[in-house]
């Protein structure tokens, strides 16, 4: 089965290295004028999926917002992943998700396996129970052509306490995520399958992304702040393994099928200029 890392790599190549979430929460529905129900969440989903699906390299559906609706919610996300993927976009589920033992099986198992009604491509997961305890995702992952997304570096205010920290090595735990995702990556071409969650609005923040060998997903653009040409300052100069991630600037642009591909051609744009991509 062919990897995560290279059906991401040639998604960015055609569609452009570009991410955008789907995140319907009560604001942003009631600025579309939808209802803040099931009704309103199908009608979200339906929209952007039509107008974006088949433009996109990667969606990201947050499904903290589907599934406060309950069972029908996860319902209607189950219908959006199957759409997504029907249009030839990647999914990446925005879970966070971060256990131990059988339950991160369990959880490996409704993300990552052919089988389950929530397969995608890829998740987020959290490491703050030990890199290690995720081993169940990443081996679903591999074995199914999939992909996990970690977390490093937040853009959250409260992250850096936890990120920052340091350990008896001297490295800070951000390092050692880093270190040890860039170990499961090691001799993947032409792009690994296990990636990082590194926020746009960080910084400089001093550590090393340079031999991670997976892609780095940089959420925090637009709306949150960061701007394309932030990229450089948080990642150097190698960015062909960036995926910058925009929500609320392209959502804003909705309900309006016209005005969401326009705004998603104009961070595109900014992306391509940012980190050097062609056309």
């Amino acid at each position: 089965m062919e990897s995560f890392g290279t059906r991401l790599y040639r998604a960015m190549a055609e569609r452009g290295p570009l991410c955008v979430g789907i995140d319907p929460h009560p604001a942003l529905l009631a600025r579309w004028g939808l209802p803040d129900d099931l009704t309103g969440l199908a009608r979200f989903s339906e929209i952007v999926v039509d107008a974006l699906g088949d433009r996109l390299a990667v969606c990201k559906p947050q499904s903290a917002f589907f599934e406060r609706f309950g069972a029908q919610g996860v319902a209607v996300l189950e219908s959006t992943i199957r759409q997504l993927r029907d249009s030839g976009a990647l999914v990446l589920l925005d879970v966070k998700r971060g256990d131990i033992g059988s339950t991160v099986s369990a959880y490996a198992s409704a993300y990552l396996e052919p089988s389950s009604p929530l397969y995608v491509d890829a998740i987020t997961a959290s490491p703050y129970l030990g890199v290690g305890a995720l081993a169940p995702m990443f081996d679903t992952a591999a074995a199914h052509g999939g992909g996990v997304f970690v977390l490093a570096l937040t853009s959250n205010p409260e992250g850096s306490s936890v990120q920052h920290a340091r350990g008896a090595d001297g490295r800070t735990v951000a390092q050692t995520v880093i270190d040890e995702i860039s170990q499961l990556n090691a001799g993947a071409q032409p792009l690994g399958s296990f990636g990082l969650v590194v926020g746009a609005t960080v910084g400089d923040t001093g550590h090393d992304l340079s031999r991670v060998g997976g892609p780095l997903l940089a959420p925090g653009l637009g709306a949150q702040g960061g701007t394309a040409a932030d990229l450089r300052t948080v990642f150097g100069r190698d960015l062909s393994a960036v995926l910058p991630s925009y929500s609320r600037e392209v959502l804003n642009a909705g309900p309006d099928a016209a005005g969401l591909r326009a705004a998603v051609d104009r961070v595109l744009a900014d992306c391509r200029a940012a980190l050097g991509s062609g056309s």
